[in-house]
This record gives structure tokens, sequence and C-alpha cells, in this order.
């Protein structure tokens, strides 16, 4: 989280205090409490970094977007507990979404709509991703952007909430819906959804289980293989996903529950128009993975469009980034999108 850095500079300045007070009585209760107050306080800065950039989403985007954020419901969570008597299925899951829409508008036409889940494992959307959202709008689409179950800046029990490769594509895909049947100039006929890395993986991942829905897909140095992925990180990684509030199991504990989440073994449910682009230099997602997913897909007779490039400049960053080479890589992905969006 971006706020950890401010935190453990706290944690410094009480060091000295800390050093005596753990040779106290009751010491370790203590040393407990204030650890659990240090985590609350992150994810309360966490908060108030998240207001400040939604802000920034105005004041960047107001001259070319009517910029809103919105709070829908998604399915259940099913670590929640009963409270008040009512069960965990009967209360669906709130999350925030935004809606980019082109501020000059033909009253009664309907536009294109472009889902953009961001990245993760935990992340959310930022205004990192302004000019692309400006290059989206330019095309005269709609642009959704959901903050699915997990995302940062919404506390500690929305951050644990994370189902990764799981519920959090239901949210993605309830988003959708939301603005289809709620906004009267978004087309629900004509959606897309686009995605890098781990909303890469979401991309993929809502084309295949819900292939009715979207006329195309793009994925961008996608996550698509976590057995193969958990196997070429280092072991805090898979640490990670193996935790209580993950999906709780090691790879070799439950690979099967690895897969269901996993796009590569999904690739025989692929019906929608799909571009996938990779760089052989990325650090984070290995090329191994696109390279897997490709010939899932060749194996199962889909056709699709790919592109790996050779080094590209900023790895995994390369065609999110603002420099030429970013822009004409990206020129691809609004070509493609639009021949199968139309205008």
């Amino acid at each position: 989280m971006r706020v950890r850095a401010g935190v453990l500079l706290l944690l410094l300045t009480l060091l000295p205090s800390l050093s005596r007070a753990a040779e106290a009585p009751g010491a370790e209760e203590r040393l407990k409490a204030l650890e659990a107050k240090l985590t609350d306080l992150e994810f309360q800065l966490d908060q108030v970094r998240k207001s400040s950039d939604d802000a920034l989403f105005w004041l960047r985007l107001s001259d070319v977007a009517e910029v809103d954020k919105v709070s829908i419901a998604g399915p259940p969570n099913p670590r929640g507990t009963a409270r008040y008597g009512i069960a965990n299925e009967r209360h669906p899951m709130r999350f925030a979404q935004y809606v980019f829409a082109p501020k000059k508008r033909e009253a009664g036409r309907k536009y294109p709509v472009v889902v953009l889940p961001h990245g993760g494992v935990h992340g959310d959307f930022g205004t990192y991703h302004v000019h692309i959202v400006k290059e989206m709008l330019a095309k005269g689409w709609v642009v959704l952007a959901p903050e699915y179950r997990g995302s940062t800046g919404y506390g500690k029990g929305f951050y644990d909430a994370i189902d990764y490769g799981g519920l959090e594509v239901d949210d993605v895909v309830a988003g959708l819906d939301w603005a289809v049947a709620d906004l009267p100039y978004v087309d629900g006929s004509r959606a897309a959804i686009a995605g890098w890395s781990h909303g890469g993986l979401i991309a993929l991942l809502a084309v295949m289980h819900h292939p009715e829905k979207f006329r195309a897909a793009y994925a961008g140095v996608p996550v698509t293989d976590l057995v193969t992925r958990l196997g070429y990180h280092e072991q805090s990684y898979e640490d990670l996903f193996a935790a209580k509030g993950h999906v709780g199991k090691k790879v070799v504990e439950d690979v099967d529950e690895y897969r269901r989440r996993s796009p590569v073994f999904w690739a025989s449910k692929l019906k929608t128009p799909l571009l996938i682009h990779a760089t052989t230099n990325d650090r984070d997602v290995n090329v191994l993975e696109t390279e897997n997913l490709v010939n899932a897909l060749k194996a199962e007779g889909k056709k699709f469009e790919v592109r790996i490039y050779k080094d590209a400049p900023a790895g995994h960053s390369f065609n999110r980034i603002d420099t030429p080479f970013a822009k004409e890589s990206r020129r691809e992905i609004w070509d493609f999108l639009e021949k199968h969006l139309g205008n």
C-alpha cells in the first residue's frame, strides 16, 4: 500500500519507546495492541489517500468527461458473518465504481462502453490511469472502472474480502450490468473489457465465464496461470495467496483451486474476440504466462490476436506509460476494440 512508508517511519520514531516497553510486565500484549492500532492507521491513511485521488479525477478530467462514482452491489462475501439475524447470503457486498462519460453527448444516442478493471493483487483505480481514460473518451466510449472487493482505499474489511480470480470477476460484471440498466446513454450490446496484469486476468475470466456480455476483450501483460506464477515468484508471494484471507491453501495443497482462478485452464470457453499484449522483459508477469495461454488457446482451436514485444521499454508497464512507444501500442488496442464496438 502506498502509505506503508509513512507507517514505517512512524514505527522508527517509536522504536526507542517500544524497546523499553518490551521489557515491562505485560509488554507482549501491549505491543500486539499497538501493532493492531498501526495496522488500523495504515488503512485509515489509505482511505485519505483515496479521497484525495478521487478529487484529482474531477480536476484532470472535468473538461472532457462527466465523472461520477457510484455505489453498487456484487455477490455476498462467503467469508462474512451473519449479523443481527441476517444471514450472509442475503447480504450482497457493496463496492464503488467510477463512471467516465464523454462530456459532449448527443441527446438520445447510446454509446459503447468499456470496462477497465484495475490491477493488483491489492490495488485500486487511481489517477495513474487518467491518460488512458482520456484516450478512451476521445473514441466516444463510456468507461467503467469497478473497485471490486479487495481494492485498497476502502478499509480493512473490504481489503480482506479479496477473492482473486473469483467473486471479484462477478463484481466487475455486476458493474457492467448496473450501467446497462441505469445509464440511458450506455449501449449494452456494444460492451468490451480491457485490463492489464491482474486486470488482464479479470478481463480474460470475464469473457470466458460471461461471453454473452462482451463484444471484445484486451488483456495486457496478463496473469494467466497461478500455478506457474507461484512457482517463479518469491516465497512471500505464495504466502500471500496461502494466507487465510486469500485462497487459504498453498498450490500443493489444492492445485484445483488455483486452476479455477487461472484463465489458462478456461481456454476452451473463449468465444469473444481477444487481443493479448506481453513483453519478454516483464519482471512481474513472466512472458511464460502469456505463452502458456497462447498454447492453450491454439490447442482449443480458438481465434485471437497476440503480440509479444521484444524487451519493450519499461517492461511490465510498457504500454501504460506516456511515451510515443506506449501510445502507438495503445493505438493498436483502441483500433481492435473499435473494430468490434463500432463507431
